[in-house]
């Protein structure tokens, strides 16, 4: 479904419950996201952030109210996606820029666009001169990157992310984290992320969405500031 009115709004859910398994998850959740927002998802394990990404991509059915998004995000052409697990296998001799460009898959493109878009993937995520080198032998923030810049081909109005942080190291964090900051206040690319580290992404964030005991509050980072010290036991920055 589409988000109608507001031209700024790239989604939007209304009363959205959504269920994994057949087991209700979360419901009641009512949040809007506009152009330029950078959201942090956050909450613990099985609260329903990655299951509200998913319901956002369509892969997931709405169990019960409704999320649309802008008229242009309708064939997910236009959204970049993340996931929390790699599905490529190191069995498989892959190269950067062969990786990258499986984010083109559904896509048609000309060459030239292609060649195009494959450059400007690699530069944002600061992967240029190694798109020749084996994926493979890249460091996991290296890898991370590129997870990014696949996503990134797709020249997306809307990145969305599951803990694309997870199990890197401080300073391979800060880079992804600063390449984030980079896409949405520098190129306005409206962002979704699915985190744990929550303190760590709050500088870049502008907007929480706190999902807990099956339901989510969400709003703009300054106003859920305080529902975030009391999730931390007063630890949130």
């Amino acid at each position: 479904m589409t988000a109608g009115g507001d031209s700024a709004v790239m989604l939007r859910a209304r009363g959205l419950g959504l269920a994994w398994g057949g087991v209700p998850v979360v419901r009641g959740v009512d949040l809007t996201v506009r152009a330029g927002e950078f959201w942090a998802l956050a909450g613990p394990n099985g609260a329903g952030k990655s299951t509200f990404l998913q319901a956002v991509l369509g892969t997931v059915d709405a169990a019960e109210g409704d999320v649309r998004r802008h008229a242009r995000l309708a064939d997910r052409a236009h959204i970049g996606f993340v996931p929390q697990r790699m599905e490529a296998s190191a069995t498989l001799p892959t190269t950067v820029r062969e990786f990258v460009l499986l984010g083109l898959v559904g896509l048609r493109v000309s060459r030239r666009e292609r060649a195009e878009r494959l450059a400007w993937a690699l530069a944002h995520a600061g992967l240029a001169g190694l798109a020749a080198h084996d994926f493979w032998t890249l460091s996991g923030g290296q890898r991370q990157r590129a997870l990014v810049a696949r996503a990134l081909v797709r020249q997306p109005a809307l990145l969305l992310l599951d803990e694309p942080t997870a199990h890197l190291d401080l300073e391979s964090e800060r880079r992804l984290l600063d390449l984030l900051v980079h896409l949405n206040r520098d190129d306005g690319l409206t962002i979704l992320m699915v985190t744990h580290h929550v303190a760590a992404v709050l500088p870049a964030a502008t907007h929480v969405a706190l999902f807990a005991d099956g339901a989510v509050r969400a709003g703009p980072l300054g106003a859920m500031r305080p529902y975030l010290a009391a999730r931390d036991g007063g630890g949130a920055p």
